[in-house]
């Protein structure tokens, strides 16, 4: 029986790669995101709670902020509770859920631009279009960063004989 290990130093950097836990400064920030996010969503609750005679265009404004307050919230907490850098998924996945939230922002300023010919909505609408593009740019990157970990992580395993 032959017993073939491979070199220490790639069975250091796969145990490295996939071993790796969130970073202080990183788990800090989840947590900040938590909390800003919970205080959030609960401020715009008790609005809509406290205020029964607002417009149905404001409810419905507070209501689409509470859904993005919980889903950064249930974002930060996965993030949290898996307590693994998730080969950068998690980056994926916040960027997708910011690009998707800026355009809702974007859409939402444009139609009110649009139906009040509101200047105020208009450049509300420009700066949402510059938060798309950002948030495109951090998923561009992110997606890049996991396509290339994940590619780094099969070398690995294929030298050191896990895969075939």
């Amino acid at each position: 029986m032959t017993n073939h290990l491979p070199p220490p130093a790639l069975i250091e950097d796969l145990r490295r790669l996939t071993g790796a836990e969130l970073s202080g400064p990183a788990r800090m920030g989840y947590l900040g995101l938590l909390l800003a996010a919970s205080m959030m969503t609960a401020i715009v609750i008790a609005l809509l709670l406290t205020e029964p005679s607002l417009p149905p265009r404001t409810s419905i404004a507070l209501g689409v902020m509470v859904a993005i307050g919980l889903s950064w919230m249930g974002f930060a907490a996965w993030v949290l509770t898996r307590r693994r850098i998730l080969l950068g998924h998690h980056r994926v996945v916040a960027g997708r859920m910011a690009a998707a939230f800026s355009g809702v922002f974007c859409a939402g300023s444009l139609a009110v631009g649009y139906a009040t010919s509101n200047r105020s909505a208009m450049a509300a609408a420009v700066l949402g279009g510059v938060m798309v593009l950002i948030a495109a740019a951090i998923l561009i990157r992110a997606s890049r960063d996991v396509e290339r970990l994940s590619k780094r992580r099969d070398e690995l395993e294929r030298q050191l004989g896990l895969r075939v």
